[in-house]
């Protein structure tokens, strides 16, 4: 057993992960992945929240095998990282059967999140029980490897509130088998849109993702909304609230040449192309690793289901230890085991 302590985190298989994921979380996990011992979930099944149709399953698929490359073309380590696939942990339906018990509908009614959720699935007023138990399901997914640590987006951190409180309410009956876990928030806790209406989201449209190619982030970065009021090049503009600043200030290092632009765009003294040039070149450079470690593990065939597969099995294991303390701790009856029958 690793003394270190321990990371739970992961995403839903939904579509690819974009820079909105990056700053939020994935950069978390990467920079701490020496100092923990992480465990990176593929959370299959909380897309049947809101999504439970066969064709969204179906596609899941191909959504699984495209979020392991991003979380590799990140520089995630499989060396170092566990990655794995909640579905096939069977342990996660067990502990998340047992944590709906020491929770209530009011507590997960009062979780802003769900409700935001529900209107982005188009659900209207109608609360499906699997959704409004996302927290519950969360909870089990962040103690099944007794997680000290959890980087996740600002909208998840009323979630992690809900597994705190489980935890203890679970070693307060039964006996110290949880720690309770710290939410910890990216540095750009809610990166909003290319079209500077919304938080970053691959359903909305307005994304650029971690495996975009170099012309698309051009397009999409000359697209981007900037400071309406400005027609013209010479008219001074607004920097504070800029998307195209605000993403300049998250991935451009050269902190001299954003402190320029910005001088020169609230006196009217540089136009929107040469800001954008300046924001695509910057990202572009960002983005150039994650595009050849991609390239890279893309060049091996059946090494990402080999990485789920390794870290499935890795899971388990953990899963078999957790379960195990929390039926020992509950003074769960065990049925006998009966020797030499088949």
């Amino acid at each position: 057993m690793s003394a270190k302590k321990r990371i739970l985190t992961g995403d839903r298989p939904t579509g690819k992960l974009h820079l909105g994921h990056y700053v939020g979380s994935v950069a978390n996990r990467v920079r701490l992945q020496d100092q923990y011992e992480c465990f990176f979930i593929v959370a299959d099944l909380h897309t049947l929240t809101t999504k439970p149709e066969k064709e969204h399953i179906t596609a899941l698929h191909q959504n699984i095998h495209d979020l392991v490359l991003d979380n590799l073309s990140a520089g995630i380590d499989p060396e170092k990282s566990v990655i794995f696939l909640q579905s096939g942990v069977s342990e996660t339906y067990e502990l998340n059967l047992i944590f709906e018990m020491l929770t209530t509908v009011n507590r997960l009614e009062r979780v802003p999140s769900l409700k935001d959720m529900a209107a982005a699935a188009q659900m209207g007023e109608v609360m499906p029980f699997g959704l409004l138990g996302y927290p519950v399901l969360q909870a089990a997914d962040i103690l099944l490897p007794r997680a000290h640590l959890v980087p996740v987006g600002k909208d998840n951190e009323s979630h992690i509130e809900v597994t705190r409180e489980i935890a203890r309410r679970f070693n307060y009956l039964y006996g110290e088998v949880f720690p309770i876990p710290e939410a910890l928030i990216g540095d750009v806790p809610s990166l909003i849109g290319v079209d500077g209406q919304a938080k970053m989201s691959k359903s909305l449209n307005n994304a650029i993702f971690l495996s975009d190619d170099e012309e698309t982030v051009n397009q999409k970065v000359r697209g981007m909304f900037t400071d309406p009021n400005r027609i013209r090049a010479d008219i001074p503009g607004r920097v504070e609230g800029n998307p195209v600043f605000i993403y300049h200030d998250a991935f451009n290092p050269n902190v001299e040449e954003v402190n320029d632009l910005k001088e020169r765009y609230l006196v009217g003294k540089v136009g929107d192309v040469e800001v954008k040039r300046k924001l695509a070149k910057a990202l572009n450079d960002f983005l150039t690793p994650f595009r050849e470690r991609r390239a890279y593990y893309e060049s091996k065939p059946g090494l990402v289901e080999e990485v789920l597969v390794t870290g499935t099995e890795r899971m388990r294991a953990e899963a078999a230890e957790t379960m195990g303390q929390v039926r020992e701790a509950m003074g769960l009856y065990r049925l006998p085991v009966r020797v030499g029958q088949s």
